[in-house]
């Protein structure tokens, strides 16, 4: 049982997440990190989201990244910790979302008191988080909290991000999807990834990704034509609802009212942004 809304921590996620996620196609991002000397734009990636678990190996990130090619994450690390350290990683992060925000959201909204009431929402949601089995979540509750409210935004909406994708790993173990099946199936959802991306990203190949999609036809989740058969359809719509029940505990924290309060600020951070003219790479989620 729940006291919030249908859906209601999904909308919020939703809202905030893009201020997180923004981050790593900013070209702030890749200026900061350039100068630690990461200059691959794959390194930079793997080395700014994985340096809060410190200098782990390839095998760590693949397991916490999920739908990544282990060969191509294998190129990068652990080989990335020899050209800067996590902790130097972690602080070029930072410069690079202070940049960001400033860049996309403006003086005005940065120093805005709706910018110190969404930090604090965000911050208390992310109370309610739980660290057993979330690596990725549990390694940046580890992390203090930066002092300037747009940054500390920052930082809560990335812990209550990677706790939302730590439950999502484990509701794809559960439904029996391996990391390329997983990638498959959310793309013939519509609303997934274009597979020229994903296979351009992710480092995965083209008979990687027939092979993936062959399977998911064996278990009579996709048809014929590469959509979701009405099994596949209810196989992702399950994934969803189990990621929505195990990322539930953040929003019943911070309570329907809250809830409610943070994902209107974040809507409008989101809409400011837009009428500054930030691309839509800047707020990809």
């Amino acid at each position: 049982m729940t006291s919030l809304p249908p859906r209601a921590g999904r909308r919020c996620h939703n809202s905030v997440n893009p201020l997180h996620s923004t981050l790593y196609f900013s070209p702030d991002f890749a200026k900061e990190l350039a100068g630690v000397g990461i200059e691959d734009p794959g390194a930079a990636y793997f080395a700014g989201r994985g340096a809060a678990m410190g200098a782990v190996g390839a095998g760590t990130i693949a397991a916490t990244f999920y739908n990544f090619n282990p060969e191509l994450i294998a190129r990068h690390v652990p080989a990335v910790w020899q050209t800067a350290a996590p902790e130097v990683v972690l602080d070029a992060r930072l410069r690079a979302v202070d940049a960001t925000l400033r860049r996309l959201l403006g003086e005005e909204t940065v120093a805005s008191a709706e910018m110190v009431e969404a930090a604090g929402l965000a911050l208390r949601a992310a109370e309610g988080c739980s660290r057993h089995a979330r690596p990725l979540y549990s390694a940046h509750a580890d992390l203090p909290v930066p002092e300037q409210p747009h940054v500390a935004l920052w930082h809560a909406a990335t812990l209550l991000r990677e706790h939302r994708g730590d439950g999502h790993l484990a509701a794809l173990l559960t439904a029996g999807l391996d990391p390329l099946e997983a990638l498959v199936s959310h793309t013939a959802t519509g609303k997934g990834m274009a597979p020229r991306w994903i296979l351009a990203t992710r480092g995965w190949r083209r008979a990687d990704w027939d092979a993936a999609a062959q399977r998911l036809r064996g278990r009579g989740l996709l048809d014929e034509e590469g959509g979701l058969t009405e099994a596949g359809k209810q196989l992702r719509e399950g994934i969803e609802a189990d990621t929505d029940r195990l990322d539930l505990a953040p929003y019943e924290h911070l309570g329907a009212e809250g809830v409610e309060r943070l994902t209107e600020l974040g809507r409008g951070f989101l809409a400011t942004a837009a009428s500054a003219g930030a691309f839509p790479g800047d707020l990809a989620g």
